[in-house]
């Protein structure tokens, strides 16, 4: 991409988010990964010698090791199951798979979710519009069948970010430091907001297509604005009161929606990644040191300079209600979200998950 006011390269937004994270902000003396890897490591006696120190040095995980250990001596074949020719890497505009498979497109940036979903027009979008229609920049995916039916069912979807220079015409990339959010307007960044969260929609599928369950009584949008309770050790928290929530339980939706994950009782868990990034302003005082370790505030975006909640001055606590992950029923539309604290606060990239041979519920996500 070039930056026109400068006649020179830029970087994707998603590859500037990336680079962005590739500084070290964790100033405290806590175990690191690898200090935890190699403890568990001589603990357990997995391995010896060489392969043992390039599986910590790689970060690879204990549990996988024994995988591969057991389906070896189970004499477990390593031959790949999959079994098609290869397709070239690449990237240009059309969509490339593998010789003898379709890839289809379901649904579409835009593409109605709620039944009063207007039609979309790229160049009529409104916040309103996009409540209802599907949102923007997907990640996780999740499927939750009907009556345990493989061809019917749930498809929950995450909508981690947006790209205003790809969303409306003409605007071009805001974030720039030579166009300081220039051509943004409050109604522009209100459409931003409602693109982003999730989706729930219906699917199924017929002679061998996916296709959309129209006007389903499961149909869901879930935005920035959506109404959400904070579950868990954190709720009510000093630290998590604002102007606009003196009990510290209750915040208006979710943000950066990363992967996720599904549960064995059918809820959905999404996760906050890069929260930092939406929070606008300079932070200062005791909170500075502390919003240092998120990278926040990222002024990312200038939700900002519409709302208060978004400007670290005027609620410096409301960054604190991000950074979770959620977990969502999908089969009853009119439930609410709940930010599950007990899970911990960090850029939260899965929720990977597994009923424990104890019966204990245990879950696994990276940072």
């Amino acid at each position: 991409m070039v930056d026109k006011l400068k006649g020179t390269r830029v970087a994707p937004l998603s590859v500037q988010y990336e680079e962005s994270e590739d500084v070290g902000s964790n100033s405290s003396t806590n175990a690191t990964l690898g200090d935890v890897i190699a403890a568990r490591f001589d603990r357990r006696d997995l391995i010896k010698g060489l392969l043992g120190c390039a599986a910590i040095a790689a970060t690879v995980s204990p549990v996988a090791l024994m995988v591969a250990q057991e389906a070896k001596a189970q004499g477990a074949s390593t031959t790949p199951s999959f079994n098609f020719k290869e397709i070239a890497a690449g990237s240009d505009e059309r969509h490339h798979v593998a010789e003898g498979y379709e890839a289809d497109i379901l649904i579409r940036w835009g593409d109605p979710v709620l039944a009063d979903a207007p039609a979309f027009d790229p160049e009529k979008q409104t916040a309103a519009a996009q409540a209802k229609q599907f949102g923007y920049n997907n990640d996780f995916l999740g499927f939750a069948p009907i009556d345990g039916n493989p061809n019917h069912g749930l498809l929950v979807v995450n909508h981690e970010y947006t790209n205003e220079e790809l969303m409306f015409p003409k605007l071009g990339r805001q974030d720039l430091g030579a166009v300081r959010f220039s051509g943004m307007t409050r109604e522009l960044a209100e459409i931003e907001m409602m693109a982003h969260g999730g989706s729930v929609i219906e699917i199924r599928r017929e002679n061998g297509k996916w296709g959309i369950v129209n006007g389903s009584r499961f149909a869901r949008r879930i935005t920035a604005e959506t109404p959400m309770v904070i579950t868990g050790p954190a709720a009510g928290h000093a630290l998590m009161k604002t102007n606009a929530d003196a009990s510290g339980t209750r915040v208006l939706g979710m943000l950066n929606n990363c992967a996720g994950a599904m549960t064995p009782w059918g809820t959905w868990l999404t996760c906050e990644e890069n929260f930092n990034g939406y929070f606008w302003g300079k932070a200062e005082g005791a909170n500075e040191k502390a919003l240092k370790r998120y990278g926040a505030p990222g002024n990312w975006y200038n939700w900002g300079q519409y709302f208060d909640r978004f400007d670290i001055a005027k609620e410096p606590n409301e960054v604190n209600r991000f950074g979770w992950v959620v977990e969502i029923d999908p089969f009853d539309p009119n439930s609410v979200p709940k930010k599950r604290t007990a899970l911990g606060r960090f850029k939260h990239e899965g929720a990977g998950n597994v009923v424990n041979k104890d019966g204990r519920f245990v879950v696994y996500s990276g940072d």
